[in-house]
């Protein structure tokens, strides 16, 4: 993400890092180039994330993406919210994830 936060920023558009304090004990943060939100949990973390968010796009990451992108989908079919949620496909790196979603679908285990 401090890649897109950058070159957000760069374009002098709105940054905001909302951070867990587990991140920044563990140094797995690095300077923000935006307003920052410290929060103490990651579930917070989310809570917040939707609670300021106007849609949610989801870009190549590993869990910690597809945990938040599932998270969003399940608070958005309990309607918890009902914001737009997307998948930034980029070169094909969420086919297997979406085929994998048409199987479950066409399993009948979610509509």
């Amino acid at each position: 993400m401090g890649c897109v936060s950058t070159a957000v920023a760069r374009h002098q558009r709105q940054v905001l890092g909302i951070i867990p304090s587990a991140f920044t004990v563990n140094n797995l943060v690095r300077e923000t180039c935006g307003k920052e939100i410290k929060v103490a949990t990651m579930h917070e973390r989310l809570l917040t994330m939707m609670e300021l968010s106007d849609a949610f796009i989801a870009l190549p990451g590993g869990f910690r993406t597809l945990e938040e992108l599932f998270q969003m989908i399940s608070w958005a079919q309990l309607n918890i919210h009902n914001k737009p949620i997307g998948v930034l496909n980029i070169n094909g790196f969420f086919n297997g994830l979406l085929s994998f979603v048409d199987n479950v679908v066409e399993q009948k285990f979610i509509t």
